[in-house]
């Protein structure tokens, strides 16, 4: 009998000991799933959410780029392109085989494919072809069950609506290329594209925008059931340039398929009206891929047809720089308007000769007459007196030798020389025939287009004119934002020494002896007041003067001289300034001045500087020097 009662007892504390541990099990459990459950709720939902719904981004809608009266010159268009997940497709190389049964896929695209899907994260979608019509989208989506990993995805592409007519300025957008990648996602959306040249590069980052966001369900095997909410971008920035399409065509046009360069600028606001590069190219090419076909002509082009030449080319001014050395000279106070110099056709210094453009000469020469005439000797004479310090130091206060701050990318700064630069570059001593050559825009100076139409602002103003391309940006919203308004310093030039130039400029183009009489503007209040520049590129042999120098005409186009005019308009109360280069032209006076001419009275009638049409309109539209 007492056995049994210890066996009960015996038997009971290990039921207790049993029952106890079962309850602290159960316990533990009920509080890892209350822990699981209740508490970490929010971190396993977003895990579970993240197996089912695919987040990705939403590339933003560019901002476009407008004229001055609201014209757009830059757009976005729909666009069809054909996407491939790479984790989706179990055979790279049979879905694109498969693909390129229906579309054309050469084998530059298929290298370029799989370099894309290498380099990117399998889920990221790569590109494989754009600008699909709608046959090929509905061919392709009929055959979607044999293309694994392929995708019709509805973008935004770029377009240029005036092609060539504004190509440099406003340049293009190209696919972000592998050293672009800075980690941003956005740029490694499928067709995103980033500014490359001109205002597109330059206000790339206010005309991005900021991305958006879908969130879309996805079953198990990655397919899409629905989208369930939807974020768009923010587009980017409206730009509205101080650019006047019906002028900036109107140049275009008058430049024709020569290799040039023209630029319109308001003397008073500082307002660039036109900026043309001849010849162009289509931006829309480079958007769309460019084939290498295309991509050769470019690039092998002897005329440098993809080169911004108002701002990266560099050309020797000619006799547009006598302007600077007759300032020079009038500011220190070393010549006088009415000291005279004679000219009989060259002149000798030490065992040099210098000639003047006309051969017999032009016999005895004032300052007024010697830029009217654009007379070598008398500037030959003048730069003696002046000297290379001088004549540089005008030459910066006119904006030559350095950028003058556009706000386009690649200007370059041309080069006014002195006696520290020649020795640190060349390793010899400044010449005095060196300073005599540089009188007539010749020797080691150099200037942009740009350059030379700040310096025509400059001379028809005595003030201080710095261009600029941008009127204002233009949020999503619709707010604005207003570059400074411009304050131009006077340059601290007598009034009396700049009259004496503009009076000479005059002349060129208004007095009958004048270089660019047979150029002049007729009606009188439009008349324009300029200078004429003809720049060699060769060097002429003393046996060549002998025997005659040989025409334009007659040589090899690269051989032949650069042609380029100066001009500001109307002569009385200047609005509107101009300057051409014509690279391989011959003279300034013959194929330069005429551009001008009809350049600044397509300026003055339309009167860009002076009216404001209604924002948002129509949306289609051989002398001297």
């Amino acid at each position: 009998m007492h056995n049994d009662q210890d066996r009960f007892k015996l038997f009971t504390r290990r039921a207790s000991i049993l029952a106890g541990g079962q309850l602290a099990l159960v316990s533990a459990l009920v509080g890892r799933l209350y822990y699981l459950q209740v508490l970490q709720e929010d971190r396993y939902r977003m895990l579970a959410d993240e197996n089912r719904i695919s987040l990705r981004l939403l590339p933003p809608p560019r901002g476009r780029i407008l004229d001055r009266e609201g014209v757009p010159l830059a757009v976005n268009s729909r666009n069809y392109r054909v996407l491939l997940v790479a984790e989706q497709s179990p055979s790279l190389a049979r879905t694109l085989d498969a693909l390129g049964r229906i579309i054309p896929i050469g084998e530059h695209d298929r290298r370029r494919i799989e370099r894309e899907v290498r380099r990117k994260r399998p889920f990221v979608p790569v590109t494989v072809a754009e600008n699909l019509g709608w046959e090929q989208v509905a061919q392709i989506e009929v055959n979607a069950p044999d293309l694994p990993g392929i995708s019709i995805d509805v973008g935004q592409s770029r377009f240029y609506p005036y092609y060539e007519e504004a190509a440099h300025v406003i340049g293009y957008v190209a696919a972000v290329a592998e050293e672009e990648l800075t980690g941003d996602p956005v740029l490694e959306l499928p067709g995103f594209r980033i500014g490359k040249s001109g205002i597109e590069r330059e206000y790339d980052g206010a005309m991005r925008g900021k991305a958006g966001t879908t969130q879309l369900e996805v079953n198990a095997l990655g397919r899409v059931i629905r989208e369930l909410k939807r974020q768009d971008g923010q587009p980017g920035d409206d730009v509205e340039l101080t650019l006047d399409i019906d002028l900036q065509r109107a140049v275009s046009r008058r430049l024709g398929n020569d290799s040039a360069a023209a630029v319109v600028m308001d003397v008073r606001s500082g307002e660039v009206l036109a900026m043309s590069s001849t010849p162009s190219f289509d931006p829309n090419s480079f958007n769309q891929g460019i084939s290498s076909t295309e991509w050769r002509a470019l690039s092998t082009n002897m005329k440098a047809p993809l080169i911004n030449k108002p701002v990266s080319g560099q050309y020797a001014p000619g006799s547009t720089f006598k302007m600077i050395v007759a300032l020079a000279g009038l500011e220190a106070g070393l010549v006088a308007p009415d000291d005279r110099f004679y000219c009989r056709g060259w002149m000798d210094m030490g065992n040099a000769r210098f000639h003047c453009w006309k051969r017999h000469g032009h016999g005895w020469m004032d300052m007024h007459e010697g830029i009217k005439q654009s007379c070598d000797v008398y500037f030959y004479e003048l730069a003696k007196k002046v000297g290379i310090a001088r004549i540089g130091a005008m030459s910066r206060r006119f904006g030559l030798g350095g950028t003058v701050g556009i706000d386009l990318p690649g200007e370059q700064a041309g080069l006014i020389p002195t006696r520290e630069w020649k020795m640190a570059r060349v390793g010899t001593p400044w010449q005095r025939g060196e300073t005599v050559v540089a009188a007539i825009g010749q020797g080691y100076i150099l200037t942009t287009p740009l350059q030379l139409a700040v310096m025509s602002a400059r001379l028809a103003t005595g003030r201080a004119v710095t261009p600029r391309l941008t009127r204002r940006l233009i949020g999503p919203d619709g707010d604005t934002r207003l570059p400074e308004t411009p304050e131009f310093p006077p340059l601290g030039l007598s009034e009396p020494a700049l009259a004496v130039v503009r009076d000479a400029m005059d002349a060129v183009t208004n007095h009958s002896r004048g270089t660019a009489y047979r150029s002049r503007i007729a009606e009188p209040e439009f008349a324009m007041a300029g200078k004429t520049g003809t720049a060699q590129v060769r060097r002429i042999t003393r046996a060549e003067r002998l025997t005659g120098v040989r025409k334009n005409e007659d040589l090899e186009w690269r051989q032949r001289d650069h042609a380029l005019f100066v001009a500001f308009a109307p002569v009385k109360t200047p609005r509107y300034a101009a300057a051409v280069v014509v690279e391989h032209g011959g003279s300034g006076s013959t194929t330069a001045a005429p551009i001008v001419r009809d350049i600044l009275l397509e300026a003055q009638r339309l009167d860009p500087g002076g009216r404001r049409r209604l924002a948002g309109g129509a949306d289609g539209r051989g002398e001297g020097g």
